[in-house]
């Protein structure tokens, strides 16, 4: 398996020019065993869901509705996150994951464990963004005070010191609050200010 050593909060918060250096530097050292080409990695089949309104409490609920794609879980009438996502803060992922982490009940009573981590910029690994959407796990972002849906990022390669590092580009979001084409919106991590991202909040629930 390679090894996943860059962290995507160093190449998130390097100023662009740093960031295409480094970037450069790592091609240099690999000779030709690095992919300048840019890869991608999409969640399949998010469910293209529209909020009732542009008020953030709307949002939050369908983002979730996509995220978790259960809809005896979240978020509607009777689901298991309904309260828990009412109460929530929509412009804070941090107190998202708070209400939403731990065990709820189902309609009809059987228990669910729902796991939250949310992960400031500087704590998000690369490798580990990359293996969650592989694994079909699509996290909320908060951008510029915006929450959004993350369904795939593209990124390139090389190497450092035999391991396989990341680099990761554009991050491709949905925004719950359009169904039209202001719904894709994409993220530029060298171009965007990345002082604006709050972090990402990987969400799932199990059966217990």
């Amino acid at each position: 398996m390679a090894s996943y050593s860059l962290t995507m909060g160093s190449a998130f918060l390097l100023p662009a020019r740093c960031a295409v250096a480094a970037y450069l530097a790592v091609c240099c050292f690999a000779y030709r065993q690095a992919s300048n080409l840019d890869q991608e990695v999409r969640v399949p089949d998010l469910p293209s869901l529209t909020a009732r309104s542009t008020h953030a409490s709307d949002v939050l609920a369908t983002s979730l509705e996509i995220v978790f794609n259960e809809k005896e879980v979240c978020c509607g009438k009777n689901s298991a996150l309904e309260d828990s996502v009412q109460s929530s803060d929509p412009k804070s992922l941090k107190d998202i994951a708070s209400r939403l982490q731990g065990r709820h009940l189902l309609s009809d009573g059987r228990p669910i464990m729902v796991t939250a981590e949310y992960l400031t910029p500087n704590q998000v690994t690369a490798g580990h963004l990359i293996y969650m959407l592989t694994e079909k796990h699509a996290p909320l972002m908060m951008w510029n005070s915006h929450l959004y849906v993350v369904d795939g990022v593209t990124y390139v390669t090389g190497l450092s010191h035999g391991a396989i590092v990341y680099f990761l580009h554009k991050f491709v979001l949905q925004d719950s609050r359009f169904p039209d084409s202001r719904r894709e919106v994409s993220f530029d991590r060298v171009t965007e200010d990345a002082g604006k991202v709050q972090g990402l909040l990987f969400l799932q629930s199990v059966p217990q």
